[in-house]
């Protein structure tokens, strides 16, 4: 059976970064089987089924590397396929639940964030955000829209310029922001209160994976001495780094920093463009989740708690896919 055009247009807008963002391309990643599983029209047995969805399942996880709410999300909904006993249409209809579960979950978690984020911003602080976190953004908005008077300084965020979108949002909220170059970071931090930022993946031992330059930034506020509170849901916090695998750091085409032509008259110059950087727990005060304030050492086993999957499930689910 072919692959849905809707499914097939979400997998590429989330590879080319048309759709950016870890709870965004998460949401979307549900969608897609969401619609794979209504749009079906294969033979009316599980195991045809389950094929097909697979075969979801491998286009949705080869899009971005990083982002751990992607597969986690996917695991969401596709956790119980061949295990629970059932008819083809009880297969289906497990598949399109657990996507709308997800979905449902991801946008009351980032309007729990804001809520809890608020409660750490004082009135007429300034914030230092990086790229074009939603949850950060929810954290602003909620704190604005509570009467508190606070300021913004937005980096860039170079080379596809994501803070720009921040920039632009948190303008048509009504916050002031300064839009700044990412090399600004140091010489602006000592006129910064807070350092607020979102997250693609959280390790298991409190590490943070996140827009390039985010690092830097941590690193500068920790000399500072400016607490850093970075946003994530639940659902970016990885399993797979509890059983000792590592993050992959994305690499992207580097066109997106010099350009063709450069490419073209300079061949001999390695140009290299790493999408995400990792930054300590050591340079982290606290991770705000949709559970509470979570110190970065927290074990990644809330994830049982919140999704009611453990770590032998998911190393399960990665010997079926060997």
């Amino acid at each position: 059976m072919e692959i849905p055009v809707e499914v097939m247009r979400i997998a590429e807008e989330i590879k080319t970064m048309k759709l950016r963002g870890a709870g965004k391309i998460a949401r979307a990643a549900a969608k897609a089987l969401m619609i794979s599983a209504l749009e079906y029209n294969g033979p009316n047995d599980v195991n045809s089924f389950i094929t097909y969805m697979n075969r979801i399942k491998k286009i949705l996880l080869n899009t971005r590397p990083t982002a751990v709410s992607l597969p986690n999300a996917v695991l969401y909904v596709t956790r119980d396929l061949g295990r629970i006993p059932g008819s083809f249409e009880d297969a289906k209809r497990t598949v399109v639940e657990r996507a709308r579960e997800f979905i449902k979950y991801s946008l009351e978690a980032k309007k729990k964030i804001g809520v809890i984020g608020a409660k750490r911003i004082l009135d007429g602080e300034t914030i230092l955000t990086h790229c074009n976190s939603s949850v950060a953004i929810e954290i602003l908005k909620t704190a604005f829209l509570e009467g508190k008077k606070i300021r913004v300084y937005a980096t860039e965020t170079r080379p596809l310029f994501q803070g720009h979108l921040t920039a632009k949002q948190l303008l048509e909220i009504g916050i002031p922001v300064t839009l700044i170059p990412d090399a600004a970071v140091r010489l602006v931090m000592k006129n910064v209160d807070k350092v607020i930022v979102g997250a693609d993946t959280v390790a298991a031992n409190g590490a943070v994976v996140n827009k390039i330059g985010t690092s830097q930034i941590a690193l500068s506020a920790h000399e500072a001495r400016v607490r850093v509170f970075v946003a994530a849901e639940t659902f970016k916090f990885s399993p797979a780094t509890v059983i000792g695998e590592l993050v992959v750091i994305e690499e992207r085409s580097p066109i997106e920093v010099v350009g063709e032509d450069f490419l073209k008259n300079y061949p001999s110059i390695d140009v290299r463009n790493p999408s995400f950087d990792v930054t300590p727990p050591e340079y982290i005060d606290a991770i705000i989740t949709e559970r509470g304030l979570i110190p970065p050492q927290a074990s990644i086993l809330i994830l049982r708690e919140v999704f009611g999957w453990t770590i032998e499930d998911y190393i399960v689910e990665k010997l079926s896919e060997v």
